[in-house]
Order: C-alpha cells, then structure tokens, then sequence
C-alpha cells in the first residue's frame, strides 16, 4: 500500500492521517464498519473475516474489543475452562509453592497464554498462540475459523497462508508463560485466542482488505504506526478511533538511532 503521510520533526512527533482514512467515534462504530452485519447469522464466512482485522497496541484493549464482537456475535456462548497449577522450581520453598491458590493462578491473563475462561460461539475467528504442527499450518499467530466444539478438540478452518480452507483439530496442550510473569505456573488449554482483533505487533506479515485501528491509546514502540497502517491494501479501507483531543493526528514513536 503506498499513501502519504505528514510527520514532524523526530522523535514522537504527531503524524497527520491520510485524509482517505475514516475516524470512527467509539468501539461498537470501529466494528460495524469493519465487521459489517456482524450480528446477522451467516455473515462471517470464512472469506469474510480473511478479509479484516481490528488493531490495538495493547493487550487489555484488544481483550475489550474481542469481547465487544463476541457479545454481538450471533449463536450460543460456549465456555472452556482450563486447568492452572504451580510448578515447583529449584530452590523454591514449600510455602512459596503454596502461598499461589488455584483462584490466584486462575485470575491470571498474560499475552502468551489462553484465557482460564476461554469464551467461544461457532463461526468464530481465533488465533493460534503456539506452532503445533508447522508443516500443517498450524503455527504461532495462524487464524483460523471456529466449525464445531467437542471436550477434548476445537474443530476449525485455517484463515490464511498456504494452508488456507483446510480443516483441522486443536488439541488441548500444558502451556508455561512467558517471562512476563515471574509466578511458576502451567495451565492446560487450548492454545487460541478469539481474533476478531489481534495486538499490532501480533499482524506482522499479514495483509487484509479492511482493518480497524484503535489508537485512543497512542501507540508506545518504533514502527508500531507504520505495520498497523500498512496491514492493508487501501488507505480508503482503513477505520481508526482516535482520542477525542486529537484532530485526524497521533503520535509517532521514531528512535532515530535504530535508523543511523
């Protein structure tokens, strides 16, 4: 995709949008221009929801927004509830092990792991957060298509890549977070995330044809502007929400020294 852009001086100067991109006023009209009839049965097909995204720099705000969709959404909630419990480390003491309750370990929601309460409907997009089975298509940040729900498997359709329309099963597995979260801990589930919305940082490499972008939160890192902006292949088909002070401007975060 290729459109200009104003920018100031470096760094963290404001950028003035291409007037070709719209402003949306909140959430529910960010997802009604880029999930259109969202709430009619029938209307995410598989070639719908290929076809657009919702961006946020952060986590907590794409949680929102894909909880937003999901209420929207037509069809019965289904919940998955996972199970969470420590894991003892060397050196370690016993009463470190057990001051974590299972409902402390259950409130816990970092990035790099499924929701305890993983809140589903059918017809649903998700996202892989774990490479399964590469050669198949199933790798870390693949979307797919929610098709049928059983106790031990999650039946979907992969979204893109090589592997698109293929069917596929998604197993519950034992996951161990990140170095975000210093607490010992592994939860069994399946390794997805509702996608009607990803994080910025999280849509390298995809390109789509209509993207919402949620930038009330200005977005905090070097080149996070540019790969939301440049997810898809039409300024005209670009929907951002903006703080109500901003004025069709936001911040751009430039470290000149990484370009020196």
């Amino acid at each position: 995709m290729m459109f200009s852009i104003k920018v100031g001086t470096f760094p963290d100067e404001n950028l003035i949008l291409p007037e070709a991109i719209q402003q949306c006023s909140n959430t529910h009209d960010l997802l009604s221009v880029v999930y259109p009839d969202l709430h009619v049965e029938g209307t995410a097909t598989p070639s719908f929801l290929q076809d657009r995204t919702i961006l946020a720099p952060r986590n907590d705000d794409v949680k929102q927004i894909n909880a937003i969709a999901l209420e929207i959404f037509p069809g019965n909630f289904v919940d998955y509830l996972a199970a969470d419990k420590t894991i003892e480390r060397e050196g370690d003491l016993p009463h470190e092990i057990l001051s974590y309750t299972t409902d402390t370990l259950n409130s816990l929601d970092p990035s790099s792991l499924p929701p305890f309460r993983l809140r589903l409907k059918v017809g649903s997009p998700i996202m892989l957060l774990r490479n399964i089975a590469p050669k198949d298509g199933l790798c870390n940040g693949t979307r797919l298509i929610v098709e049928k729900f059983a106790s031990k498997v999650i039946e979907a359709r992969i979204l893109t890549g090589p592997k698109a329309n293929q069917p596929v099963f998604i197993p519950r597995i034992t996951l161990s977070p990140s170095a975000e979260l210093p607490i010992p801990m592994s939860r069994r589930q399946f390794p997805v995330r509702l996608a009607f919305a990803m994080t910025i940082n999280k849509s390298q490499g995809q390109s789509v044809h209509f993207v919402g972008i949620d930038l009330q939160v200005p977005v905090f890192s070097h080149g996070q502007l540019y790969v939301a902006l440049s997810r898809c292949t039409s300024a005209a088909k670009i929907f951002v929400i903006l703080p109500s002070t901003a004025i069709n401007c936001t911040t751009n975060i430039v470290y000149p020294e990484v370009l020196l």
